[in-house]
């Protein structure tokens, strides 16, 4: 069974369905996308048991001509880079169309670009074809623009033209990088046209001189880098995440960031190695902007939402880190904090939606004593927000441990290495900070009068919330659930660089 098409492509299948649904039939549209998002989760989870961990050979391979003219072919695969990403994105998609049940305006188009983005994100993390790979790419920024443009806020129109026109440009000269990959790829007597197998082209990176590999280096990082996003191409993440409707600041947060930080494992290291370790010491710098300065950018924000998108700058910061130092502690948990910054970066987007839905304000300064009107929701936001700043026992201690561990220890510059490491840790205590102090301003101290008749969580926001607040705690005491899955690849990644272990 092509079980990986059926996972990319069962979300597109729903939206199309959708398209069919008569009008006004709201709930029919709202439980179809809620339904399919489920199946598309549970095949996920299929694949993840069914995986091999003791393996670095890429699994659950499907590979067909498709253009052969031009080296172009269907080519799906995963192997621990992407197993981890590819179970995540649609167990939050489906968590998300659960939440956006209480979307009450033009239905129908929204569940449709919601299935629309979840297919194009699926597919960039299993496509091996750059052909493909660029398409699922692409893919993802059509929707996304709609959806916060037609469902966001008050900016909306701004922010959705601002997150089109720093991807879209980010795209363009990631696809001069591609271009420039498949024009240089060898035409042999087994293969007489150039290719855009990502595979292949990784088998013959020692064929291209330093200076190219650094010029295509440079061009696939601008793409990816706004996409993570590094400073200072970081701009349209708050905005986005301000204006987005609840649901998909959830995705925009736990899926689509993580693209970037994808494409620097699966492409440009493992294509690139040259270029990645030459760049090395400038990806470290970078990462030490983007913890510290998002640490304290967030903590100057007065909206909530704000606030935790500037964190999510800071925690992207982490696994950057964990990628410049090319170790392979640093690298596992690079990808560990990929997944353990989606899920509890999720969770508090879907608690600050929560709040927002009531209130119909997110201004930190305009709460208080909380705790004692919804207690079940100051709980789990207390919680959850303790695990953002990396509290042992929780999945971002694991995660943020490995990265910071992982980078002191590099092989590549020992000293500038451990210098900024060190300096990084900073990023730490100013986290601690923010998340201490919006908690002690919202949820302690007497009820804010204006707040007396909040009612606490609804079953909805429950079923959304709850399984990543589970998660969160069960990959804090048994991370190896989700790092042993990378542990192989990663090693084999390391090997390939020639970096010293």
């Amino acid at each position: 069974m092509p079980i990986l098409t059926l996972i990319t492509f069962l979300p597109l299948l729903g939206a199309i369905l959708i398209l069919f649904a008569p009008k006004g039939k709201d709930n029919l549209v709202r439980w179809t996308s809620a339904v399919v998002t489920f199946l598309t989760m549970v095949l996920g989870f299929y694949v993840f048991f069914t995986f091999n961990r003791n393996t670095a050979d890429l699994q659950f391979v499907e590979r067909a001509a498709w253009i052969p003219s031009f080296g172009i072919s269907y080519f799906m695969g995963l192997d621990g880079l992407s197993m981890a990403m590819l179970v995540l994105t649609p167990f939050l998609s489906f968590l998300a169309a659960v939440y956006s049940f209480n979307i009450k305006e033009r239905v129908k188009e929204y569940f449709f670009f919601f299935l629309l983005l979840e297919a194009g994100m699926i597919g960039v993390f299993v496509a091996l074809d750059f052909f493909l790979f660029y398409i699922f790419w692409e893919l993802t920024l059509v929707p996304m623009y709609f959806l916060i443009g037609i469902w966001g806020g008050p900016r909306k129109e701004y922010a959705a033209i601002k997150f089109f026109l720093y991807t879209l440009f980010g795209s363009v000269v990631m696809l001069l990088g591609i271009l420039a990959l498949y024009l240089t790829s060898p035409i042999t007597a087994a293969n007489p046209t150039h290719t855009f197998d990502i595979i292949e082209l990784s088998k013959s990176h020692g064929l291209m001189p330093g200076w190219h590999q650094y010029l295509v280096y440079a061009a696939l990082f601008l793409g990816f880098a706004v996409k993570v996003p590094i400073f200072p191409f970081h701009t349209w993440l708050p905005d986005a995440h301000v204006e987005a409707p609840t649901a998909v600041s959830v995705i925009l947060a736990g899926v689509l960031l993580k693209m970037g930080t994808y494409g620097l494992l699966r492409i440009s290291y493992t294509i690139l190695p040259e270029a990645a370790k030459y760049f090395a010491i400038p990806l470290l710098i970078l990462a030490f902007i983007n913890i510290v300065y998002g640490a304290f950018v967030a903590m100057a924000q007065k909206d909530l939402k704000k606030m935790i998108a500037y964190s999510s700058v800071n925690h992207m910061g982490y696994c950057l880190l964990g990628i410049a130092a090319m170790s392979t502690v640093g690298l596992n948990g690079a990808i560990l904090q990929m997944v353990t910054h989606g899920i509890i970066t999720g969770a508090l987007f879907f608690l600050v939606g929560v709040i927002y839905d009531r209130a119909h304000t997110r201004d930190i300064e305009g709460f208080g004593g909380l705790m004692n009107k919804m207690p079940v929701y100051s709980a789990i936001m207390i919680l959850t927000c303790l695990g953002s700043l990396g509290l042992p026992g929780l999945a971002g201690f694991v995660s943020e441990f490995m990265c910071f561990s992982g980078a002191f220890s590099s092989t590549i510059n020992t000293n500038v290495f451990r210098i900024f490491t060190g300096l990084s840790i900073a990023g730490l205590v100013i986290t601690a900070a923010y998340f201490l102090i919006m908690i002690q301003k919202v949820f302690m101290g007497p009820l804010n009068p204006k707040w007396k008749d909040l009612p606490d969580m609804t079953a909805r926001e429950y079923v959304s919330i709850v399984p990543l607040i589970v998660l969160m705690v069960l990959l804090g005491i048994l991370p190896v659930i989700a790092s042993g899955i990378s542990v192989k690849s990663v090693d084999a990644l390391v090997m390939l660089l020639g970096v010293k272990i």
